[in-house]
């Protein structure tokens, strides 16, 4: 297993992808267990496998889904807080990821719309910045770890808000730096190298901090920072591979 770890280390992280839905099977297989489990399809495994750009972090890739920390909180949330899998609603899904997009389309209770600039598997190409919905026309929208890859995030902010029926949801999570009270950017750093170095990834336009809620707000939108680790004991947060303590931004129009 560290052989294999070790491998995966220093594959790119495209051709990782690509690869990892290949043998995905495989990897799922060779790794059954009962430690860590994935709430998203239910199936259990003695460890997930590492992922990260710059930094590798152990233990946060889904074998079957191939969902990370981030996914596995928003769909308990959704599972444990939320109708959306019962009742009927209007889904915008920005950049839909691969371990939501076949079950969200599957659920018949959803009108489900997928949106991206260049994704070849979205159904509207659409710049984010300049929508082609209608005003109000969604009751849900998501659109995870989008924003900080836009030069005019508040232009996308006002463009998500625009679309969004009154009383409808938003969840739009970021990476984040907590430790942060302000968010950076720096349009002078150009080089690619260095741009991962310190944004985290070459295609990231800045590292958001605390202030990312109330920059929602100033658009209109009303924010609950919610902390949905915490309602989970130690015990779960380890089990579903967990970041503790991350924020689910979810927003309401």
């Amino acid at each position: 297993m560290r052989l294999f770890k070790t491998i995966l280390n220093t594959i790119p992280r495209p051709i990782l992808i690509k690869a990892s839905y290949l043998v995905r099977p495989i990897m799922a297989f060779y790794l059954k267990g009962n430690k860590f489990t994935d709430p998203i399809d239910g199936k259990s495994f003695r460890e997930f496998l590492p992922y990260g750009y710059e930094t590798q972090r152990p233990n946060v890739l889904s074998p079957s889904t191939l969902s990370l920390e981030r996914h596995r909180l928003l769909w308990l949330y959704l599972k444990s807080e939320t109708d959306f899998f019962t009742a009927d609603k209007k889904v915008l899904h920005f950049a839909p990821e691969q371990c939501f997009l076949k079950r969200f389309r599957a659920l018949k209770n959803l009108d489900y719309t997928t949106t991206d600039l260049e994704s070849p598997i979205a159904d509207v190409k659409a710049d984010i910045c300049e929508l082609p919905f209608e005003d109000n026309s969604y009751d849900i929208i998501f659109c995870n770890h989008v924003l900080e890859h836009i030069p005019d995030d508040t232009k996308a902010m006002q463009e998500l808000y625009r679309v969004l029926k009154k009383g409808g949801i938003g969840i739009f999570q970021i990476p984040q730096d907590m430790s942060r009270n302000k968010t950076f950017e720096d349009d002078s750093i150009t080089d690619k190298k260095e741009r991962a170095k310190i944004f985290g990834q070459y295609d990231h336009v800045r590292i958001y901090g605390k202030d990312y809620f109330d920059k929602l707000r100033s658009v209109g939108f009303k924010v609950d920072e919610v902390d949905y680790t915490s309602n989970l004991s130690e015990e779960e947060i380890s089990k579903y591979c967990l970041t503790k303590g991350e924020i689910l931004p979810v927003c309401y129009k």
